[in-house]
């Protein structure tokens, strides 16, 4: 069998996706360089705080999208199989859910700041900035769940642009606000830190707005009202949970291991904080391909597996691996050459830039086992019907690999931030041995019997081998 599929549609709609998908992504994680770099403009300690702060929200994002790859992956099958309506009640579904999380972890946030600022840091006057950006910006978590589902609804139908336009429009915001908020120009007052909040806030505000008007008046495919977001549909629910809660568990765990991951080395003090958030943010800027390939793999596969057309999800995934490879060497290189760039744009300590070139070297090298393993898993596998594997993997990797080798080699052996940094990334080479195997004995695939009208039994997963 050759390795490569020799259907121009394949590529087309693959390629397509993840165009259209890396550049919403690109402009996203520009919002969060825009805060990084003017706050790491006005001080060490502001951009530490709001890379703490941060974290805590990254906890929401990940827990938000598990609900929306949830609806996704049922959804995009539904699209295969031209079942709208079962697509408004999934997108009903993964609504309420992520609603419940936004307003679950506001609550938290909101009343209790400095007790969650401080299960990453013990530095009061990192602890001190991060409390003034979050009591803000926790009030945007409502208004980042109902964007992102609707999102998710409009990519399972393979409509993507929307994100893009919605992405570019809030980052222009977001600077604009920056700009104007957090030095006090043009007569604004001077917040710092709550200034980022506030334009961060104001930017969300206006894409959920967007993107309502979008789906009420200018979307075709799905037509979706108000009052499908009433609707519930038991079958469909269970349906959900067998194929979403995975994820959402997956998603919710991974979460939490960035989160330790941040507060391993913020007790390590304010310039490996301030190191790390510099690195990681400029690594989600190169990267943005890494992920789309894995959002458009999920509905290449889901929609053919709607289609009914399971025959071609074996040569499918063979092609997709070698693209993810190219992909990952592009992004390696890219990402080695360009990190002393990037840091002529920050004012913060020597210490603090050694570091961080210290750490977007590591992840020059790490990137590439991340864009193979990470696609291959939560978008080929995922997407294939085996959901719960990936929250196997991810659990033992990193809760009984990756973190305990990374705590003991801080807080025992008091090794470098620079070794322990190696210790937390470890994992994205790893798990490619694993990725390679599963994938190739094609035990993922799952053939698909959509729910019928006619019927009040939910769609089943069938084995396939």
């Amino acid at each position: 069998m050759s390795l490569f599929v020799r259907e121009k549609s394949f590529y087309k709609t693959f390629f397509t996706l993840t165009a259209i998908i890396g550049l919403q992504n690109i402009i996203t994680f520009g919002v969060n360089l825009s805060d990084n770099l003017m706050i790491g403009g006005f001080s060490e300690s502001a951009l530490s705080g709001v890379a703490i702060a941060n974290q805590i929200q990254f906890v929401l994002q990940m827990l938000v999208m598990g609900v929306g790859e949830g609806l996704v992956i049922m959804a995009s099958r539904y699209w295969g199989a031209k079942d709208i309506e079962s697509i408004k009640k999934i997108s009903s579904i993964g609504m309420r859910l992520s609603i419940l999380v936004g307003l679950m972890m506001w609550v938290v946030v909101f009343l209790f700041p400095q007790v969650c600022l401080s299960l990453f840091t013990n530095n009061e006057s990192v602890i001190s900035e991060g409390e003034k950006f979050i009591k803000i910006i926790s009030f945007s978590y409502f208004f980042f769940s109902i964007t992102s589902i609707l999102l998710a609804t409009m990519r399972s139908v393979e409509t993507v642009k929307i994100g893009f336009i919605l992405s570019s429009t809030t980052l222009i915001v977001n600077v604009c606000l920056n700009y104007l908020l957090i030095y006090g120009h043009y007569g604004f007052p001077k917040l710092g830190v709550q200034g980022a909040a506030v334009a961060t806030l104001s930017a969300r505000i206006i894409e959920l707005i967007i993107v309502c008007i979008y789906v009420k008046y200018f979307d075709r495919k799905i037509q979706l009202k108000l009052r499908d977001f009433f609707k519930m549909e038991l079958p469909l629910f269970k349906q959900y949970l067998s194929l979403g809660s995975p994820i959402l568990m997956s998603n919710f765990i991974w979460g939490l291991a960035m989160g330790t991951q941040t507060a391993i080395l913020g007790h390590m003090g304010a310039a490996a904080i301030a190191a790390n958030s510099i690195a990681t943010t400029v690594f989600q800027i190169v990267s943005v391909v890494v992920f789309a390939s894995a959002s458009a793999t999920t509905v290449v596969i889901g929609k053919t597996i709607g289609e009914g057309h399971i025959d071609k999800i074996k040569a499918y995934a063979k092609t997709l691996q070698i693209l993810y490879l190219f992909v990952g060497v592009f992004t390696g290189i890219l990402l080695f050459f360009t990190k002393d760039h990037v840091l002529d744009f920050y004012t913060i300590s020597s210490e603090a830039r050694v570091l961080a070139l210290q750490f977007m070297t590591v992840l020059s090298i790490t990137v590439v086992g991340t864009a193979y393993q990470m696609p291959s898993l939560t978008g080929i596998v995922r997407s294939g019907g085996d959901t719960k594997f990936v929250l196997y993997n991810d659990t033992i990797f990193m809760w009984l690999i990756v973190l305990p080798a990374s705590a003991l080699s801080a807080f025992v052996f008091d090794l470098s931030p620079y070794i322990i940094f190696i210790c937390l990334k470890s994992d994205q080479i790893l798990k490619c041995f694993v990725a390679i195997v599963k994938v190739n004995r094609f035990k993922w695939i799952r053939g698909f019997e959509p729910l019928r009208p006619d019927s009040k039994k939910p769609g089943k997963t069938i084995a396939t081998r």
